[in-house]
């Protein structure tokens, strides 16, 4: 679900000083009812991104509270200890060392997990100027999402990561994906018969996709099956007008038609992509290929049960060495591995 935007700062308040970081596990901090400054700040900020498990920065830590600490906990298998207390109940919390903290959001994506990071947006020497007890300046500075990573360490270089959105304008059906590690970035019109095969051909980390195509009967079926990898979203997300805006902005041009020609569900698709990445990396779009049309029927469609009884790319019991891909792939690097595959 994309973060609502916030509709009032919350760095601004007074609490007591940063506690100092320290190797797990720490001891809990006893206070009492009254919800802390420092506390207001993170439900605040935790307010605006309800579906992700929000990592806090204190110090040398990211620290995650109540529920979100709960689930990281046993996700990650680390202590879960407490902080004070909210409404007469102990705070639940854990926490990661900042400096490995990618091994650990490796893992949460991997489970499913969405996580927004939030860091301290000031020196908490400049935080004392206004006041012994004021608090660190905090912000969220990017939502990492199963398709919108761009670290080196929790990308496979030899696949590509594709965030991928499905539209549909009228009788019009249109798909479009990026790899925000490579800019590359493509469209196609389907059709919904055709959806199946697509995905089972492109296997996009994330696929994006209005609420509204979840219950129509000759798409429903195809989407379900992307599991935890389909983040649904309003419809008016999915607008053509919008997206071709959005687009025109992007590569700061007054048509796309130099471009090629697309269909609307194409249009809506692609900007759909694009206002997902702006809103999960915080406005600091990465540098995207302009969008390439492929044709319908360039690709010959397999569908998914028939790819995966041909052991093209993983075998039945889903590895990859002992796949058709694992005995022709030569390749000896990321780049031919991708064309390749």
């Amino acid at each position: 679900m994309i973060p609502r935007p916030q509709t009032m700062p919350v760095s601004d308040a007074v609490t007591e000083p940063e506690p100092e970081a320290a190797a797990q596990p720490r001891p809990a901090v006893v206070g009492d009812d009254a919800v802390t400054p420092m506390m207001a700040q993170y439900l605040g900020i935790k307010d605006a991104y309800p579906d992700s498990l929000l990592f806090y920065r204190m110090g040398d830590f990211y620290e995650l509270f109540f529920d979100d600490a709960v689930k990281a906990a046993t996700a990650l298998d680390i202590a879960l200890t407490k902080r004070g207390k909210h409404q007469g109940n102990d705070i639940p919390m854990c926490g990661v060392p900042v400096h490995s903290h990618e091994a650990y959001l490796n893992r949460l994506i991997r489970r499913g997990f969405r996580v927004a990071v939030c860091e301290q947006t000031e020196d908490p020497a400049e935080a004392k100027k206004r006041g012994a007890k004021a608090v660190v300046r905090r912000d969220v500075v990017r939502v990492v999402t199963p398709g919108t990573l761009t670290e080196d360490t929790l990308l496979d270089a030899r696949r590509n990561n594709y965030l991928a959105a499905v539209a549909r304008v009228r009788d019009e059906m249109g798909i479009a994906w990026i790899d925000i590690s490579t800019g590359a970035f493509a469209v196609e019109p389907i059709a919904a018969s055709e959806l199946d095969s697509l995905l089972a051909r492109l296997e996009p980390g994330e696929l994006l996709a209005p609420d509204s195509l979840l219950s129509q009967a000759d798409t429903a079926p195809a989407l379900d099956a992307m599991g935890e990898r389909l983040t649904p979203l309003p419809a008016p997300r999915f607008d053509s007008t919008s997206g071709r805006k959005r687009l025109e902005q992007l590569y700061g041009v007054a048509t796309l038609d130099a471009f090629g020609e697309f269909t609307l569900a194409e249009i809506a698709a692609a900007g759909a992509l694009v206002d997902y990445i702006e809103l999960t990396q915080k406005g600091r779009l990465p540098k995207l290929s302009a969008p390439e049309r492929v044709r319908a029927g360039a690709v010959m469609a397999i569908d998914a049960a028939t790819r995966r009884n041909l052991e093209l790319t993983r075998t039945l019991s889903g590895e990859h060495q002992g796949s058709l891909l694992a005995v022709i792939d030569r390749t000896v690097t990321g780049p031919g591995a991708r064309l390749l595959g």
